[in-house]
Order: C-alpha cells, then structure tokens, then sequence
C-alpha cells in the first residue's frame, strides 16, 4: 500500500482536489453489517449512497485498500458520458431490440442523475454539461461515423441524441487538424472525476456509512469479507474493484485489467483556445479504433488519454505500470498532431494512469447471487464514470428486493465468460492492441476500413 503522503502523485486529478487525502481509520476489529461493499470508488459509493438513502437504518461498510478513488475512479479522463462497452446492436443481438433500446435510454437518464446529485449534496466536480464532439480525420473514420448515427437512430435515438457533422460543424465545435466531419451528443458532462468521488465519499459519509480505508480484502464469500485487521459479516457482500478485481482470491480471470494512460498540459493561453475550441467545454475524441479521449479542464488545460500501454502478464497491476514513457510520447504526438497550434513542443505538466477492467464479451454487468448474497457491477471498459452510477441504483434496488426499470434491463445477472488462462490471456490481449494500431496506421493510408479492425470485432464480439 502507499504511504499516507503518496496520494497526490496518484494523477492530475488527485493532485488537485481540495481535500487532503490523508486515509480514513482502517477497520479496527471484526464487525456485523447488512451489507460490506469492497471497493470505494464509483461503483462501491453509489450503491453505498443509494443503499443509505433508501434505508437509514441498514448497517452498510466500505473497505478499501488504498483510499477512496484511488483506482480509476481517481484517474479517468473526466466524462459522465452515456457510453457503454457494447454497442446497441451487441445488447440486441444477446437480448433483444427492447432491451437494448432500455438500456440505453436509461444510460441517458444517468448522466443528468449524476449532475442532480453533485448538485444535491453540493460536490463541485466542475460539472459542465457541454457533450461530445467525436471527430472523423480520415474517409474511412466517416464511415463510422456515418454508421454510429444510423444505429443510434435504429435503436430509438434522434439527432438529439447523436447528429451526423459536416467538416465545418465538427471544427466549429472541435478546431483539429485534418476534419473530414463527426457526430455530437449532448449526453455527457465533463468533470473533475476526483472532486466528484471525494465527495461521493464524504456525502456517503454523512448519511452514516463508516468507509474503513487501508483496509485490504483478502477474502471474501458468502457471508463475509475478510481483512487483516478484522472480518465484516454480512448477509450481502458487494465486489466493487473493476481493473484491481484479479487480485482477489479467484477472481484472476475474472476481468483483464487494461492500461489507460492521461497527460495533462499546463494551462493554455485564452488565444490558444480561441484557436482550438471546445468553448463549451465538449469532451471531444475521434474515430481511430485505439480509443483516445479528452476534455477540456475548468483551469484551461487539455486532459488527454488512449490506450496501447501492454496487458501485464497473469493480470498483474503495480504503481509501476501506471507510467510508460512511450505511451506518454505517442499521447504528447497525437495530441500535437491534433491541434498543430500547441507547437512542436506540447507543454505537459503531469503524467499518470491506471488499469480498467475488460470482460471477455466486453460486456458491463451488474448482479446480485440471492443464494449467496454475493453481488458484483463491473466491466466497464473505460466508461464507468456514468456507468457506474447506474450500476449502483441497480444494485440498491436489487439489495432491498425492489422490482424496478433498472432491474429489468439487460445487464442484470449478465455473466461474461472469463478470460482464458495464461499464455493465452497475455498473447491475446497484446496482440488485439497490436491489431487496432495496425488498423489505424493501414486507414492513414487509405480511403477504406481496414480488415484487421473488422477481425478484431469478431473476436471480441462487437
């Protein structure tokens, strides 16, 4: 575990909040509860949240390792977004065309769920609700975008969900170099991720939920969770730990944590950003198939992240990967080459990263064994600041036995297969990064989607 002062060097993100980040007491001693939640990022405090508010009187405890936020929930690239790991089409081909249309309505919902509470409980995460402007550099990322509206718009959706850009409209909302066009939604929020889960956790503190940090789960089955410094025994155990998942005890395959790396620049001049964009803040992207993402940050910084750091063998997750200088070089590169005004030089200030959790299928779950009382929400794939919320209402209502709209969507009680074992697990995931970069650099050289992405799609289901 990391020492009481380390916390900060966590990312961007937990360098600038305004609390202090020393960790809460560790769980002093065995304990009863109704309900013990391991893992105090998203997922674990919205249930806790959601839990508390319903029933006052339920004995609810969060462990965790480190403190709260600590994993990606601390490090992410900042976007309450409506995104989910499987497409519309995905959903409807494993559940239906209903189905998947109520899932994604209710992905909507959530973000404007998370705006709400923030402003309840008076958490000032730099909420701006300025949407996404997904940018298409090349003809054959057009295509896809052409395509991501057509299904939008075939799974119940409108332009007022995702509308199709001409090249002078997505510049006008994203001044890139190279835009061919885009799409935007307005269904996401750009924040400060680390300000909104210490507040989650502090407003989980004050409607009564004790959140016992340094307090590592070694164990845990039906009935308990288990620490060094005491066992919590509860008829409900709820495993919230996304990417940190394989570390405990059988649970090594049961996601693969991916690496997701962030720079941060130094705060850019108002005459860069008049050159730039993003006036409203738009958390922006493009159509590559190695997943890059930013935001413009409340203090005038560019955030800005994407994936190919390597899968670590045997699922393997250290302070050490969170930093690869040539992940960071490439971000620095993509970054300049997206807005040639930052100059050959892009001054950034910090670096971090983290690991995210993958199913097999690609597939987000959230579920509750009545059997066992063991419950679990996970697999997000990079896209659970939303998600994650929704998760923990789901969870909630399945916890207090309530039949609702959210326990009936989809996701519920969805098992993914897990990840076959090693080698193949290491040669499989490394080689699909190796296939989307391939993929990328082929469609830089041409007008036509590249083969290799559609392979990839096949294999992961998508």
């Amino acid at each position: 575990m990391r020492g009481h002062g380390d916390y900060r060097d966590v990312s961007h993100w937990m360098a600038t909040v305004d609390d202090e980040l020393a960790a809460r007491p560790a769980l002093d001693g065995d304990t009863t509860a109704d309900v013990a939640i391991v893992g105090a990022g998203y997922t674990g405090l919205w249930t806790a949240y959601y839990l508390a508010r319903a029933d006052p009187a339920l004995r609810i405890v969060v462990l965790e390792r480190e403190i709260a936020g600590y994993g990606a929930s601390g490090r992410n690239g900042g976007w309450c977004s409506a995104l989910l790991p499987s497409s519309p089409t995905a959903l409807a081909r494993r559940h239906g065309r209903d189905a998947a249309v109520a899932m994604q309505q209710a992905m909507y919902a959530t973000v404007d769920e998370v705006g709400r509470v923030a402003a309840a409980e008076g958490i000032d995460c730099h909420w701006s609700h300025g949407g996404t402007v997904t940018l298409a550099r090349t003809p054959a990322q057009l295509r896809r975008a052409e395509a991501a509206v057509a299904e939008t718009h075939a799974y119940g959706g409108t332009d007022a969900d995702l509308a199709l850009l001409d090249a002078d409209a997505a510049t006008a909302r994203c001044a890139a170099d190279g835009v061919h066009g885009g799409t935007y939604t307005p269904h996401c929020a750009a924040i400060h991720p680390a300000r909104l889960v210490c507040g989650l956790a502090r407003a989980v503190e004050r409607h009564g939920v004790p959140i016992h940090e340094r307090t590592p789960v070694t164990g845990y089955g039906p009935g308990a969770a288990r620490t060094p410094t005491g066992t919590v025994r509860a008829p409900v155990v709820v495993r919230a730990t996304e990417g940190y998942t394989p570390a405990l005890p059988g649970a090594r395959r049961a996601v693969a944590p991916i690496y997701s790396l962030m720079i941060a620049t130094e705060p850019l001049p108002d005459e860069t950003w008049a050159r730039i964009g993003l006036a409203r803040r738009e958390t922006f992207s493009d159509f590559r198939h190695l997943i890059i993402y930013g935001q413009r940050t409340a203090d005038g910084r560019l955030a800005f992240g994407g994936r190919g750091a390597p899968y670590h063998f045997r699922s393997r997750v250290r302070p050490e990967y969170d930093r690869d200088p040539r992940v960071f070089t490439a971000l620095r590169r993509t970054l300049g080459e997206l807005f040639p005004v930052l100059g050959d030089a892009v001054p950034v200030a910090r670096t971090w990263g983290g690991p995210l959790g993958v199913a097999r299928d690609w597939a987000a779950s959230v579920g509750l064994d009545r059997a066992t009382g063991l419950a679990w929400a996970g697999g997000y794939v990079g896209d659970g600041v939303g998600t994650a919320n929704l998760a923990g209402r789901t969870l909630a209502d399945l916890i207090l036995g309530v039949d609702s709209e959210l326990t009936a969507l989809p996701w519920v009680g969805h098992r993914s297969r897990r990840w076959e074992p090693e080698p193949l697990r290491w040669l499989g995931v490394n080689a699909g990064l190796r296939l989307v970069a391939a993929a990328d650099a082929a469609e830089t050289r041409g007008d036509r989607p590249s083969r290799l992405a559609g392979l990839l799609g096949r294999l992961t289901g998508h």
